[in-house]
């Protein structure tokens, strides 16, 4: 948990609470989802707690964070300029947000996605 010191006391800010500022900055760049939204219903995991930082580590070393972050693009998006964008929007955003230093923001993309491939299949099966 990363901690940073004031006159009146300690603050403690959760993993959990910095992965999912992470994945809120993340998903501001166009073309790009978090990995978990990538599948079934977007609106339902985007908003279901655990799901959204799924795919989020946050390590804290000497008072500087380390986040490694697994995204998913969409199809025709410049997957290397995506992924630029998120590390310095994730790392502007936390460090805003929390006031902790981030040494590093390691993406992963691990997948590309049509815009409309999650609603296909269960069209196909409706049609049956």
């Amino acid at each position: 948990m990363p901690e940073k010191k004031e006159d009146f006391g300690q603050i403690q800010i959760a993993d959990e609470v910095v992965a999912v500022i992470a994945a809120t900055a993340a998903m501001e760049i166009e073309g790009v989802l978090n990995a978990s939204t990538a599948s079934g219903n977007a609106f339902v995991e985007f908003f279901g707690k655990k799901s959204q930082t799924k795919g989020i580590k946050v390590n804290s070393d000497g008072g500087e964070l380390t986040l490694d972050m697994d995204i998913v693009v969409l199809f025709g998006t410049k997957i290397q300029f995506a992924a630029t964008e998120v590390q310095k929007k994730v790392k502007s955003a936390v460090e805003t947000m929390t006031g902790l230093s981030v040494a590093m923001v390691n993406v992963n993309v691990c997948g590309i996605v049509k815009e409309k491939q999650s609603k296909a299949p269960k069209n196909e099966t409706e049609e049956d």
